[in-house]
């Protein structure tokens, strides 16, 4: 196994891995410390099935279901992000998977099935380093805060189609809104890290809706400056690990009229603290 670094804040190429071999505890271990160090992890030509998916995932932790999205049959936790010229892709801002839920996921394993030629990357950024960057006065001043994450808000285009709140108000009263700390530790490395992001997120509580807009807009245009990212260009059966609890990420919707066809499986996650 060879690891190759792709940026100074995060991620990492894991190569010479086969991830459909059984999982072995010192394998586990050392996969581990690599997600804890990088953040995001990058693997080529993982020709899995649906059910080495969950298996490579299942390692880490209870797998989630999505209350939006379609899955693979028979396999419940393999959602299926499918988007073409008809059906584009709704998500367009960086965001941390599902904050929306009391555990957020620990993490998410996507793979790549159809891919476009050109286009259709996507970047992760390092909340512990863009916390870092911050001034000590304003690390100061956001400890404490308290942010409402909301599905319906992350959904607001979906809820908003001809159809859509009677096809996903289930999940809304499954998810009301929920609260998480402006920063959180991350409960293995003890690394602080901003977690607000610009889909789920709607407000801090102990600000004024004008104050919290301004210090919000403000982390969200700092945590992804292009010196707190990674981007990754995809190739079919490639693999992306990340970690849910430090990082952020956007995929670049950009292959129109090419389709994009991935699979993913979430682990859940903690109570951020």
């Amino acid at each position: 196994m060879q690891v190759r670094p792709l940026a100074q804040a995060l991620g990492a190429e894991v190569l010479d891995i086969d991830l459909r071999e059984p999982m072995t505890d010192s394998r586990f271990e050392v996969l581990q410390a690599l997600l804890l160090e990088h953040q995001v992890l990058f693997f080529r030509d993982q020709d899995i099935t649906a059910r080495q998916h969950t298996e490579l995932a299942g390692r880490f932790g209870t797998l989630m279901t999505h209350p939006a999205y379609p899955a693979v049959e028979g396999h419940p936790e393999v959602t299926i992000l499918h988007h073409t010229k008809d059906k584009p892709s709704k998500i367009e801002v960086w965001h941390t998977d599902m904050t929306f839920r009391t555990r957020p996921p620990l993490g998410s394993v996507l793979r790549a099935k159809t891919m476009p030629e050109v286009g259709g990357d996507t970047l992760w950024a390092s909340m512990s380093a863009a916390y870092e960057g911050l001034s000590a006065p304003m690390q100061g001043f956001l400890e404490g805060l308290t942010a409402v994450h909301s599905f319906a808000h992350g959904f607001k285009e979906s809820l908003a189609e001809p159809g859509g709140y009677e096809r996903l108000k289930g999940a809304i009263a499954s998810n009301p809104p929920v609260e998480h700390p402006v920063v959180r530790t991350h409960p293995l490395t003890g690394k602080r890290g901003i977690f607000v992001n610009a889909l789920f997120t709607t407000h801090i509580k102990e600000l004024t809706l004008s104050e919290s807009r301004a210090v919000l807009e403000m982390l969200w245009a700092h945590a992804v400056q292009p010196q707190y990212t990674v981007r990754f260009k995809w190739r079919p059966n490639s693999i992306a690990f990340w970690d849910n609890r430090i990082t952020q990420h956007v995929p670049i919707n950009d292959y129109w009229p090419q389709e994009r066809c991935m699979h993913r499986v979430v682990i859940e996650g903690d109570e951020p603290r």
